[in-house]
Formats: C-alpha cells, sequence, structure tokens
C-alpha cells in the first residue's frame, strides 16, 4: 500500500510519503505557497510505483488528505486534478474520521486532532492524551475504550509571541527558545521564558485535571513541530512523536479500507 498522507495545517502542508507501509519521507511547506507544495507533493507522487496492471502507466498509490483550512485543501485537490491527474481523498469527506467522538459538536472538531489520538490510541490501547504544537496547542484525551472525549485548545508559541508585540507598546517580537534559566535578565529573555514556561505549565495542569476525571495519569503523548524544544523539560511526558497527524492519516486511511473489506 503506496500513501502520500498531507497534513495541512494552519501554517504549514506536511507531506509524508509511505511506501508499502513503511516510511520513506515527511517533507514541510508553506501553505502559502502553491508551487512550493506542489513541489513536493509531485516529487513524493513521482517516487509512488507504476501499477502492474495498468495500461495507462497509472501509480499504484492515493493521496490523503486532513485539512484545518478548507482554501488549502481546495489548493491541493486542484493541483492533483490537475496537475497528476489524481483524486484525493479527505478525512471526514470521502475519508470517515477513525475512532467515535464523545463531544457536542463532532463536525467541528479538527481532523488533524482526531486522526493524532487515534495513532496514539492504536499504540497505547489504554487511556491517552495527545498534545500537539503546532501555531496553536490542542491537548485531547481519550479514554480506555478509544472514544474521544475533547480536549483544550490554546495559543502556541508564535501566536502568543505575535500578541503580545501587537497588544503592548514597547514589548519585542520573541522566537521562542529553550531558557537558560527559571527567568530572563532582559526584557525579550523575560518574554521567552514566560511563553516557554507558560506552555509547560499548561500542559501538565491540563494533564493532571484529565487525571483526576478518569481517576489515573494517563499515557501522554506530544507531538507537532514545538514538541521538540519543550520534550526535555516535561518529565511528565511518555512520549514524543513527530509528525503524529501524518501518521495518523495513514493508519485512519488503512481503517478505512479494513472496514470496506469485512462489511464494516
Amino acid at each position: 500500500m503506496n500513501i502520500i498522507a498531507v497534513d495541512i495545517g494552519n501554517t504549514n502542508i506536511c507531506v509524508g510519503l509511505f511506501l508499502e507501509g513503511g516510511e520513506e519521507s515527511i517533507t514541510r511547506a508553506s501553505g502559502r505557497s502553491r508551487a512550493k507544495v506542489s513541489d513536493v507533493i509531485k516529487s513524493a507522487w513521482a517516487k509512488v510505483p507504476v501499477s502492474k496492471s495498468s495500461k495507462e502507466k497509472r501509480r499504484d498509490g492515493v493521496i490523503v488528505v486532513s485539512s484545518v483550512k478548507a482554501e488549502w485543501t481546495k489548493m491541493v485537490r486542484d493541483m492533483a486534478e490537475e496537475e497528476l491527474n489524481e483524486k484525493v481523498y479527505v478525512i471526514g469527506e470521502e475519508i470517515p474520521v477513525p475512532m467515535p467522538l464523545w463531544v457536542d459538536e463532532p463536525e467541528k472538531v479538527g481532523t488533524d486532532r482526531i486522526v493524532a489520538a487515534s495513532a496514539a490510541y492504536a499504540v497505547v490501547e489504554d487511556a491517552v492524551v495527545v498534545a500537539d504544537f503546532g501555531t496553536a496547542v490542542t491537548i485531547d484525551l481519550v479514554d480506555s475504550r478509544g472514544i474521544f472525549l475533547g480536549g483544550v485548545i490554546c495559543p502556541g508559541f508564535e501566536m502568543s509571541a505575535a500578541a503580545l508585540k501587537s497588544k503592548t507598546a514597547q514589548l519585542p517580537r520573541v522566537k521562542v527558545s529553550r531558557p537558560t534559566t527559571a527567568y530572563g535578565k532582559t526584557t525579550a529573555a523575560a518574554i521567552n521564558c514566560g511563553l516557554y514556561y507558560s506552555v509547560i505549565g499548561t500542559l501538565e495542569e491540563i494533564i493532571r485535571r484529565y487525571a483526576e476525571e478518569i481517576g489515573r495519569w494517563p499515557h501522554t503523548v506530544i507531538t507537532g513541530e514545538a514538541a521538540k524544544l519543550i520534550k526535555d523539560d516535561c518529565s511528565f511526558i511518555d512520549s514524543y512523536v513527530p509528525d503524529l497527524v501524518v501518521k495518523g492519516i495513514v493508519l485512519a486511511y488503512k481503517k478505512y479500507l479494513a472496514g470496506k473489506e469485512t462489511g464494516v
């Protein structure tokens, strides 16, 4: 099974190439550049083998998308149809979400959150928290039965840094890095410490409250571009998994195929 998994976020588009179930590459491009996104997807598609049974020399693969941004979903659909003559399968549309949701507005939950949670549960097979650090930070809870219960959404590093800059008269824009001390001796260092440790503190507090809800501390997985930055200061985290959403897209498609074969 050959899959190109496309994770469309609020800032970047992440493209994973999986050949015969194995991860070959994962590449990011700014969603603001159709040319760059097209280059990444076409480069991945060119590595998908041609189907032996195809007289038209069509490639033996599929493009599966999880998206939180409709305009970029359309861009990827159009690009695939116009430049590759291929259909795109979108999770939540052509492909059902891979796990049950116990929330009030299931249609409004980002499929990135759902596929990441499903991928984590598939490994842990028990209650699990998945925290994804991107443009926004999402911290979601899955119960021991594999049901998505909901979660928390808060600003990511870049969004918080931008807000401090735009809403104050003198505070500078800071790119967050791991602090060397718990407090800053300059304004920029103080902002850096505040943003960095506030995210870690929020994560630990939310997990603690989840643990109180379910009666025990759940296995916790972090992912996303900023997760690598904080992981060494999060002793309460069990697993750091880069690109969990991309891996979740692949699992969601495989689950969809398995359901079709069994009629479930």
